[in-house]
């Protein structure tokens, strides 16, 4: 009888000839243990070297879910958690598909938990600790469940708290003793510094106050956090325009424009800079913070080259105001 890694063929007389072989899987099997091995000693001292080995290894053998692992594990360490998260999910859906050892199932949902308790999003972690668990229950997840429940806890705490805090400092913001609001609006975004509102309500605080920059830094935070939130850009605009940064203010509520078109603050104040921009006494800052950006010197270069160019960029408003102010401050000339 042959064996497995024999065929069998029959010729016209019915005779038949045994052909020993190497099946290509095997080799290829072997190989990408290989890799996964070499992948494995450059673990310790070379990260990357070890990911592209078990890149190799899995690209050998993509159904052995083992090397796609390592390869979480090595993304993990180097803080690459979405690249972490990515793998350990297609390790799940690879290996159920080809029945593979529970454990390293269990050990794809750990290594996500572990992505989501290092960013402090232990809501999530908790729930692929859960998903381990339910695979293969070990001392590890039963312990990493319970340290994750804890801290679930604790920054639920937190953020009741973190609320209490923002609703004492709407009460003195109304009252109008801004100060006491900031002092309260801080001690929330210490319990919940992800509250986009809160630095939204602190920029209007530190506005009344005339503490501009103080203003139009919490509300960077505030659209860093929440890029949607259209009093974000207001608050932003009006800081900006009391620091007499006319194009940046324009930029801001033009952008608020944009997300809400009906916003007729917005509308008004956009109009009230660009008109402001084209004012031949704009603070002389304002005109180099104009003459140095990026996209107004790739203006001006394509300007030079071809006069014609200039028309596309003008159905901008607000780069239109933006060279109205170079060019009524003699900054620039049209060829």
């Amino acid at each position: 009888m042959a064996s497995k890694s024999e065929q069998v063929f029959s010729d016209s007389q019915g005779e038949e000839t045994i052909y020993r072989r190497v099946p290509e899987e095997k080799s290829r099997e072997a190989e990408a243990l290989r890799e996964k091995e070499l992948g494995n000693e450059a673990y310790l001292k070379n990260k990357d070297k070890a990911i592209k080995h078990y890149e190799k290894a899995i690209e050998l053998d993509p159904n052995n879910i083992a090397s796609r692992l390592n390869r979480a594990a090595a993304y993990h360490a180097q803080k690459e958690f979405d690249k972490c998260i990515e793998d350990c999910k297609t390790s799940i859906e690879v290996g159920r598909e080809n029945n593979a050892d529970l454990k390293q199932i269990a050990k794809a949902f750990r290594f996500t938990g572990r992505c989501y308790e290092d960013q402090k999003d232990y809501k999530e972690a908790l729930k692929y600790y859960k998903l381990s668990q339910s695979e293969c229950e070990t001392e590890e997840i039963v312990k990493l469940i319970k340290e994750a429940g804890k801290q679930l806890e604790e920054v639920e705490k937190e953020l009741k708290q973190s609320l209490v805090e923002k609703e004492k400092g709407n009460g003195f913001f109304k009252q109008g003793n801004f100060q006491q609001a900031i002092e309260h609006y801080g001690e929330a975004i210490k319990r919940n510094p992800k509250d986009a509102k809160v630095f939204s309500n602190r920029a209007a605080a530190y506005f009344k106050l005339e503490k501009y920059q103080e203003a139009l830094d919490d509300s960077d935070k505030c659209i860093e956090l929440d890029p949607t939130f259209v009093k974000g850009y207001l608050r932003k605009g009006a800081s900006l325009k009391c620091l007499k940064r006319m194009s940046e203010a324009a930029e801001a509520y033009n952008k608020a424009k944009e997300l809400d078109p009906t916003n007729e603050e917005a509308k008004a104040e956009f109009d009230k800079c660009i008109a402001e921009t084209g004012d031949p006494q704009v603070d002389p800052e304002e005109i180099e913070r104009i003459l140095n950006e990026p996209k107004i010197q790739q203006i001006i270069k394509e300007m030079k080259a071809e006069p014609k160019s200039l028309l596309k960029h003008l159905q901008d408003p607000v780069i239109a105001g933006k060279m109205q102010t170079l060019l009524e401050n003699g900054r620039i000339t049209i060829p």
